[in-house]
């Protein structure tokens, strides 16, 4: 990796680490890309090829991980949206069923116990919500990737480094 590699990895973390820390207030691509140093569309490529999602994806997950939290803790769904800086129940109840299997109110009206008997550490880790996760019901979430049989022989013979 070249120094240039590197330098645009450690911004991309600043503006990463802007994500995960400002998830509540409304944040957009020309801010985060900003931050990294980059214009928002070379900020938008070099983010997904470094963290495998869009900026605005990743915040979404953060957004929907700290939703998690405050879900289990007994806060109304609503309150949970806005908290959590999403100003459309509608489109934070879509986004949480897409991300984590169940609707908000489901998830608030089951039990937790054995999430609140974890060190914080191991529940941050066991409970982080993941677009590739299994359901609630046991059934595999649909992948949000590419699939591989539909992409152009000739694109995936080049590898990555040629698509990008």
């Amino acid at each position: 990796m070249d120094p240039q590699e590197l330098a645009n990895l450690a911004h991309l973390r600043r503006a990463r680490d802007l994500i995960d820390r400002e998830y509540a207030r409304p944040l957009d691509v020309p801010t985060m890309a900003q931050r990294a140093l980059m214009s928002p569309a070379h900020f938008s490529r070099r983010f997904r090829a470094a963290y495998g999602e869009t900026p605005y994806s990743y915040l979404m997950t953060r957004r929907i991980e700290r939703a998690m939290t405050l879900l289990r803790a007994g806060m109304s769904v609503t309150d949970a949206c806005m908290t959590v800086g999403c100003t459309s129940l509608g489109s934070f109840s879509s986004r949480f069923t897409e991300i984590v299997g169940e609707t908000p109110s489901a998830y608030r009206g089951r039990e937790h116990d054995a999430v609140t008997a974890m060190p914080a550490c191991v529940a941050k880790v066991r409970t982080r919500p993941s677009r590739n996760a299994p359901t609630a019901t046991g059934a595999p979430a649909p992948s949000l990737a590419p699939d591989i049989e539909n992409v152009p022989s000739r694109i995936r013979e080049a590898g990555p480094t040629a698509a990008a």
